[in-house]
C-alpha cells in the first residue's frame, strides 16, 4: 500500500535536482509591459512544465535536449520560442484580439474519452447522435456501450436506461448541468427531450462533482441544448417509421440584436396506427401524440464579460395503451377491456447567467435558476396514478485559483424545493422536500502526469437531514498515451417509489409499503458509495489510431428501497435489511481500422445482487453479460460537400433473471432465467450538401422479438396479468426514413 501511495500522488509530485531555467512574462497594455500571472511554460513534447506566479515570473527544469518552449494563455497567441542556454527569459504574449483569424479543419471523434480529465467522462457529440434516429434522449444512447437501453415495460412504448447495472432514478440526469429528469419526470422524461435539440451528450461514470448535488450514484448524464448563435437559422427534421410513428422537428433562430439572439424549438410527434403482430389483443406500441415548444434566448457580451440563456419550454404528451378495441369513452372504470392513459403536462422556465472578468479571467461566477410544473394524470386498467410536482433549483457558483492555475477552486451555494401531491390507486401521499447546501471543490493539474478534484458538500435537508458528500477523482499519467483513474463517492436521494415504477400499476400485483417510521412514504432516504478505477491506453495498430479501455465499478448501498416482486402477488417495498450492491466490469475497444471507418467493441460483466426477504438474489432483467459492436463509415466528400454514411450496431445481452418462484414461473410459461438476445440496429444516410441529407434505417432488423411478452393477456383482470416481465424487444424488426435540412 505504501509503495501505491507513493506511486500515485508522491512521485509525480517530487522536484528532481537539476538545472532549472527562469523567466517573466508580461503582457502589452497600453503600450505597457503588464506581468501576466497564471501562464503556461512547459517545454514541446513533454509532460515539464510550470505556471507563472502573479508577478509574471516562473522557474522551469533545463536539460540540454530541451529546445522548444511553449507559452500560452487563455485569449493570448500562443508562441513556441528556441532556448539553446540556461539564461533568464523575458518574453510578452500578444491577445488574440489582436491577431487575423485562423481557421483550421480536423476530423472529430463522434464520442470520445478525454485522457487529461481527472473524472471519467465520454463526451458524445451531434455527429454520434445523428447514426441512429435519435428521436429522444432515451434513444440517444443505443451506438454507446456504457448505457444500456431496454424497454420499461410491455404496453408503454418507454425505453428506460440503465449505467454500471443501475436504472435511471440512480443517474443524476441533467440539461445544462441543471438537474432535469426526476421526480414525477423520472419514467417518461427522457422522451420529453427531443433528440435534435441536443447538442452534445457528458457520461460520466461513478460518482460526479459536488457542484451538481447530492443524489448521484452511479453517474450523471448530462445534455448540452443547441444554441441559438451556433444551431442553423433554419433546421427541419421529418422522421417516418414503419410503426405508424411519425415526427417532426423544427428550429428557428435569429439574431436580435448585437448581443441578444433567440431561438424556437419546435416539436411534435404521434401514432395513430393499431399494431397487434403477436395477436395478443394487446397494442404493441401505444397510439400517442406530443407537442414540445421551446423558446431560447441566448445573451453574450464578451467585452464585459457577460454570458446568458433564458429557456421557456412547454409540454403535452398522451398516450393510449391496452386493448386494440379498448375505447376510453366507453370502457373507462369497467371490465370490458384493459386499457390505460397517461397524459402529461409540463412547464418548464430555466436560466443561466455567467460573469468572467476581463481583468482577471480566471475569476468566474454563475448562477443557475430553474423553476417546472409537472402534472400527470394516468389510469392502468382500473389502477389509477396522478402525480403534481412542482419543483424550484438555484445554484450560485464561483471559480478561481490559488497561487497559480494548477490550483482551481469552486464554490458556490444551491438551494432546492420540491412538492408532491400523489394519487395512488385511492390514496393521497403529499410532501414537501427542501434543502439548502454548500459546496467546495479543490482541483490540482500539475500540466502534466497528473491532476485531481477533491470535493465536498453539507447539505440541510428536511427529510433527508444534515449530512455530507465527498466526491474525487484522480488521473495519473504512467507512460504515453495512457490514463489511470480512481474515483470515489457518496451519493443521497429519496426514492420515489410511485413515480419510478409505474410500470406496476399495468398487474394485478397489490402494492405494500413496509415502512418502519420514516419521513418518505414511511421509508428512508437511500445511500450509497461508488468507487471506480479505469486504465485507458491509445496505440497505434497497423499504423492506425487505436485505445482500449478498462472500467472496473461497485457500488455498495448503505440503504436502498428494495422493490420486491418475488412474491408473485404483490409487489412490496421496504428498507434494505442485508447487502446490495453492483459491481461492473467493463472493457471497450475503439480503432480507426482505416480512413474515414471506425469500429468499437465493448465487453460488460454485471454481479448485481440485492438482499431480499427470501433472500439475497441476483437483481431481475439485469443480464451477467452483454456485448457490443458498432462499425461507422463514411464516403470521401464531393466538391459540393455530399457523400454516404453507414452505420451498424449489434448487441448480445444474456440471460435474465425474472423475479418470482421458479413453480409460479413454470404455470405461466416462463423459466428462471430468459433467453439470450442479440440485435442488430443499422442506418444509411445520404449527405447532398452541408444543408440536406436524407437517412433510412432499421431496428432489430432480425426481427427477435419475446414472445408473449404480457403475461394473462387473455385475461386482464385476472390474477396472473403482469406486463413487467419485459427482457427484449416487444415486436420484430422496424424500419424508418427521415429528412434534415438547415439554412445557415
Amino acid at each position: 500500500m505504501k509503495n501505491l501511495l507513493y506511486i500515485l500522488f508522491i512521485l509525480p509530485l517530487c522536484v528532481f535536482s537539476q538545472e532549472k531555467i527562469t523567466g517573466h512574462i508580461t503582457e502589452n497594455v497600453n503600450n505597457e509591459e503588464v506581468p501576466l500571472g497564471g501562464a503556461n511554460v512547459y517545454w514541446l513534447n513533454t509532460s515539464v512544465g510550470a505556471v507563472t506566479d502573479f508577478d509574471g515570473n516562473f522557474e522551469i527544469s533545463y536539460k540540454p535536449e530541451y529546445k522548444k518552449l511553449v507559452i500560452s494563455f487563455v485569449g493570448y497567441k500562443t508562441d513556441t520560442i528556441t532556448v539553446n542556454s540556461s539564461k533568464r527569459i523575458t518574453h510578452s504574449l500578444k491577445s488574440k484580439a489582436n491577431l487575423d483569424e485562423v481557421t483550421v479543419t480536423a476530423r472529430q471523434k463522434a464520442s470520445s474519452r478525454s485522457f487529461i480529465q481527472s473524472a471519467n467522462v465520454l463526451n458524445v457529440s451531434s455527429a454520434e447522435l445523428l447514426k441512429a434516429a435519435c428521436c429522444n434522449l432515451a434513444e440517444s444512447f443505443e451506438t454507446n456501450p456504457s448505457i444500456d437501453v431496454n424497454f420499461a415495460d410491455a404496453i408503454s412504448g418507454t425505453k428506460q436506461i440503465k449505467m454500471l447495472g443501475l436504472t435511471s432514478p440512480y443517474i443524476l440526469i441533467t440539461t445544462e448541468n441543471v438537474p432535469s429528469i426526476r421526480g414525477a419526470s423520472q419514467a417518461y422524461g427522457l422522451s420529453f427531450i427531443p433528440g435534435t435539440w441536443v447538442e452534445s451528450i457528458q457520461i460520466t461514470k461513478g460518482a460526479g462533482s459536488v457542484v451538481n448535488g447530492y443524489e448521484s450514484i452511479a453517474g450523471q448524464i448530462n445534455a448540452e441544448l443547441q444554441k441559438p448563435t451556433t444551431d442553423a437559422k433554419l433546421f427541419v427534421n421529418a422522421y417516418g417509421a414503419g410503426n405508424g410513428r411519425f415526427e417532426l422537428n423544427t428550429h428557428l433562430n435569429t439574431k436580435v440584436s448585437e448581443r441578444w439572439s433567440t431561438g424556437l424549438y419546435i416539436h411534435g410527434n404521434m401514432r395513430e396506427t393499431e399494431f397487434d403482430k403477436n395477436n395478443d389483443s394487446f397494442l404493441d406500441a401505444p397510439l400517442m401524440k406530443q407537442v414540445n415548444i421551446m423558446n431560447r434566448w441566448q445573451y453574450t457580451d464578451q467585452e464585459n464579460g457577460y454570458v446568458g440563456f433564458f429557456n421557456v419550454r412547454y409540454l403535452n404528451d398522451e398516450k393510449q395503451t391496452g386493448q386494440i378495441f379498448y375505447d376510453p369513452d366507453k370502457d373507462r372504470g369497467t371490465t370490458n377491456a384493459w386499457g390505460s392513459e397517461i397524459k402529461t403536462q409540463r412547464f418548464d422556465v430555466s436560466g443561466k447567467f455567467g460573469f468572467v472578468n476581463p481583468d482577471i479571467p480566471w475569476r468566474t461566477g454563475g448562477l443557475q435558476l430553474a423553476y417546472s410544473h409537472h402534472n400527470q394524470e394516468s389510469y392502468f386498467g382500473l389502477n389509477d396514478y396522478n402525480i403534481q410536482h412542482n419543483s424550484l433549483y438555484a445554484n450560485l457558483l464561483y471559480n478561481s485559483i490559488i497561487s497559480d492555475s494548477r490550483h482551481k477552486i469552486k464554490t458556490g451555494l444551491s438551494a432546492t424545493y420540491d412538492g408532491y401531491d400523489e394519487l395512488v390507486l385511492t390514496e393521497n401521499f403529499n410532501r414537501v422536500e427542501n434543502s439548502v447546501g454548500a459546496f467546495f471543490e479543490y482541483n490540482f493539474d500539475n500540466l502534466g502526469n497528473l491532476n485531481f478534484s477533491a470535493g465536498i458538500r453539507a447539505d440541510v435537508h428536511n427529510t433527508l437531514g444534515t449530512f455530507l458528500t465527498p466526491r474525487f477523482h484522480l488521473r495519473y499519467t504512467p507512460w504515453d498515451k495512457s490514463a489511470f483513474r480512481i474515483s470515489a463517492g457518496r451519493g443521497k436521494r429519496s426514492a420515489n417509489i410511485f413515480a419510478e415504477n409505474q410500470s406496476l400499476f399495468a398487474s394485478s400485483r397489490n402494492l405494500n409499503i413496509l415502512g418502519n417510521g420514516g419521513k418518505i412514504y414511511g421509508l428512508d432516504p437511500e445511500i450509497a458509495w461508488n468507487y471506480g478505477v479505469s486504465y485507458m491506453q491509445g496505440f497505434n495498430l497497423f499504423s492506425r489510431k487505436a485505445d482500449i479501455t478498462f472500467d472496473f465499478y461497485r457500488t455498495d448501498f448503505v440503504n436502498q428501497i428494495v422493490v420486491d416482486g418475488e412474491n408473485p402477488s404483490e409487489i412490496n417495498f421496504y428498507n434494505l435489511e442485508g447487502e446490495s450492491y453492483s459491481n461492473n466490469y467493463q472493457v471497450e475497444f475503439n480503432y480507426n481500422a482505416f480512413e474515414h471507418f471506425d469500429m468499437r467493441l465493448a465487453y460488460k460483466y454485471y454481479d448485481v445482487e440485492t438482499t431480499y426477504l427470501s433472500g439475497k438474489k441476483q437483481t431481475p432483467l439485469t443480464p451477467n453479460h452483454r456485448f457490443f459492436a458498432n462499425a461507422s463509415y463514411e464516403t470521401h466528400k464531393s466538391r459540393k460537400g455530399g457523400n454516404w454514411k453507414f452505420d451498424a450496431t449489434f448487441n448480445y445481452l444474456g440471460e435474465q433473471r425474472f423475479a418470482s418462484n421458479e413453480s409460479y414461473l413454470n404455470t405461466i410459461g416462463l423459466s428462471e432465467f430468459s433467453p439470450s438476445v442479440s440485435t442488430l440496429n443499422a442506418q444509411i444516410t445520404k449527405v447532398f450538401s452541408p444543408n440536406f441529407e436524407i437517412y433510412v434505417g432499421g431496428e432489430n432488423i432480425t426481427s427477435v422479438s419475446q414472445l408473449n411478452p404480457i403475461v394473462g393477456s387473455d385475461n386482464p383482470f385476472g390474477t396472473t396479468f403482469d406486463t413487467t416481465y419485459v427482457y427484449g424487444p416487444i415486436f420484430g424488426s422496424s424500419y424508418y426514413a427521415g429528412l434534415r435540412y438547415s439554412l445557415n
